[in-house]
C-alpha cells in the first residue's frame, strides 16, 4: 500500500510553513511508524544455528540450576518496592 503525501503552496505562504504543513501531514498519515517498524532486512536464521543456540541455552540453564542446587550461586539483592 502506497500513501503519497502531497502539499500545495498557498499564495502567501513561506517555505517554513509549507514544510511544517508537509511534516504534519506525514505524521498524520502514519507512514513513518510503519517504515521504522520494518527496519533493515535481515536474513532468517538457519535451522542449524537455531538448534545450536537452543542447545547452548539449555546447557547454560542446566549448569546454572546445578550450581543453584549446590548453593554456589551468589544471591541477587531483592529490590525494594515503592509504596
Amino acid at each position: 500500500m502506497v500513501i503519497n503525501v502531497e502539499v500545495d503552496k498557498n499564495a502567501n505562504e513561506n517555505a517554513v510553513n509549507l514544510i511544517r504543513r508537509f511534516s504534519k501531514r506525514v505524521k498524520q498519515s502514519g507512514v513513518l511508524p510503519r517504515v521504522r517498524s520494518i527496519g533493515v532486512y535481515s536474513r532468517p536464521e538457519s535451522k542449524f544455528k537455531k538448534k545450536v543456540r537452543a542447545l547452548k541455552m539449555l546447557s547454560k540453564k542446566k549448569a546454572f540450576e546445578r550450581l543453584k542446587k549446590l548453593g554456589k550461586v551468589p544471591e541477587t539483592p531483592t529490590r525494594k518496592r515503592r509504596k
